[in-house]
């Protein structure tokens, strides 16, 4: 497989790479007036607190802790757990189409995810395209957020990579340059149709396979 002298795996994000995450998509479905809504998100279960999670604390500690400061809300507090799932609108199936023609050209494909070590066996076991990937690093499992260096590090080392060897795609901008500075190829995603070019410039796809 020709790689152009360039890089010859690929590193992927997962939420908004792969997937449509944002906690909005749960409880649109649970809190009816968009006023209530819109504070709810702001002020009760905020991005903030999910993050909480990515860096390794468990929901059996935060969701309690929330409902004790808003017992208002304590019953959708605790649809977070059970629910969770649905705080994911589905898969980018443009980027995970990538994923498919890149794993039957035996490119090396690989993750680095700020997820919380809780739910992404869910996330896993409901989106199959993850069983493409050979080693994921998951920040709730490692403690280590991206963009932290650290992060990086450990996924260069659990993966077996050099710097140079790999591309790293995500949608944050700060997650691509500390990438890029710990010596990956960084693409900053923005659709499936610009990665998808990218990579076959790179050799890594070929022009003739559609989306």
């Amino acid at each position: 497989m020709a790689t152009n002298g360039g890089p010859s795996a690929v590193v992927f994000d997962v939420g908004g790479v792969l997937c449509d995450w944002d906690p909005r998509h749960l409880y649109v479905k649970l809190i009816p007036d968009p006023e209530e809504l819109d504070w709810f998100l702001a002020n009760v279960v905020t991005h903030a607190w999910h993050f909480q999670h990515d860096a390794g604390r468990s929901v059996h500690e935060t969701i309690p802790e929330l409902a004790a400061q808003f017992p208002k809300y304590a019953d959708l507090i605790a649809l977070y757990d059970s629910r969770w799932l649905e705080t994911i609108a589905g898969a980018i199936e443009g980027t995970c189409t990538l994923v498919e023609q890149l794993a039957a050209r035996g490119v090396p494909l690989y993750a680095i995810t700020n997820f919380s070590a809780e739910f992404f066996p869910r996330y896993c076991e409901a989106y199959p395209v993850m069983r493409h990937f050979r080693d994921i690093v998951v920040s709730g499992e490692v403690k280590v957020m991206k963009p932290d260096p650290r992060i990086y590090e450990i996924a260069l080392t659990r993966f077996g990579l050099k710097p140079g060897e790999a591309w790293f795609i995500d949608d944050r901008l700060d997650n691509v340059e500390a990438a890029a500075a710990a010596g990956f190829v960084p693409h900053h995603f923005r659709s499936p149709e610009a990665l998808r070019a990218e990579l076959e410039a790179a050799g890594l796809l070929q022009g003739d396979l559609v989306l």
